[in-house]
């Protein structure tokens, strides 16, 4: 009995841990979703390069993966930042179709671009603590997972803090309750709009570096987190920060219990986010009825 609680409770620590990297993705979805209005569909893609950049600095450079992550996320929001500038702010007023197909098509191009350069396999980062770990209370807990979740922990703090208590934050929510109406009482909504998208970027490849420390780095690395993503943000509704935090410790959580307590729970876990899905637009449909 005793055996079976400890494995109940070690499995909720393990998907909270794993929510960290859920919540860290879908953030940045929501942030580009909430605030520029637009439904990014190569997020996955901006945690590729990330993972990438950790890859190539501990590799090439040396440096560890942890340490080299501003200077990643620093990287990647300026290729958000280009991104915007040269293709997202066209289409901002254009049907969703096509700022749908626009995204799609940067998804598209970055993976390619990544299978050219670097070819298909998996890339591994190795560091001293890799294996390391923790015993709390009877509990085992992975060195690398749990620097990871205070990592998250402490980037999604910075974030809301900006979102709450900054001139910035205000502006940002302003524009994305009311577009025309933030122009009116002067904010640069362009300007706002760049740094929104660019910065669901940087949020993307600091969840990358981590990736590639937990797991590892290929061209489709960020398909699966994109996703999850989006199971993520449907569930706690489009645009909603605050809503995504719970949404990703109900999915992290989950697949814990499902890849525990279900027979052949491995392959079956990466299949909950569909039926987070499922019951979420299912449960809006009836609240909508009525």
């Amino acid at each position: 009995m005793e055996g079976q609680v400890t494995l109940f409770f070690q499995t909720l620590v393990n998907g909270l841990l794993q929510s960290g990297i859920y919540a860290l993705v879908a953030s940045g979805l929501a942030l580009a979703v909430g605030v520029v209005g637009i439904v990014n569909f190569a997020h996955g893609e901006y945690l590729m390069l990330g993972a990438f950049l950790a890859w190539a600095a501990s590799s090439l450079l040396g440096i560890d993966p942890l340490l080299s992550l501003p200077l990643v996320a620093l990287a990647v929001f300026g290729v958000g930042a280009l991104t915007y500038r040269t293709t997202i702010r066209h289409v901002l007023l254009a049907p969703e179709l096509n700022q749908m197909l626009l995204t799609f098509g940067v998804s598209i191009l970055l993976q390619n671009l990544a299978l050219m350069w670097l070819g298909g396999n998996t890339r591994t980062v190795t560091t001293p603590y890799q294996a390391s770990s923790l015993s709390v209370g009877g509990l085992s807990v992975g060195g690398p997972k749990a620097v990871a979740f205070v990592l998250a922990a402490g980037i999604l703090a910075a974030l809301y803090g900006v979102l709450y208590r900054t001139n910035l934050g205000r502006q940002m929510r302003a524009v994305a309750q009311n577009r025309r109406g933030a122009q009116l009482i002067g904010v640069n909504v362009d300007r706002v709009y760049l740094l929104a998208f660019a910065a669901s970027c940087g949020l993307a490849a600091i969840a990358g570096t981590l990736v590639s420390v937990l797991l590892f780095a290929s061209p489709t690395v960020g398909l699966v987190f994109a996703l999850k993503a989006f199971a993520i943000i449907v569930m706690a509704g489009l645009g909603n920060l605050t809503g995504v935090l719970w949404a990703s410790v109900i999915l992290g959580v989950s697949e814990a219990l499902v890849q525990t307590y279900v027979p052949g729970g491995g392959g079956w876990s990466d299949a909950v986010f569909f039926l987070m899905i499922f019951l979420a637009l299912v449960g809006r449909s009836f609240r909508g009825a009525k």
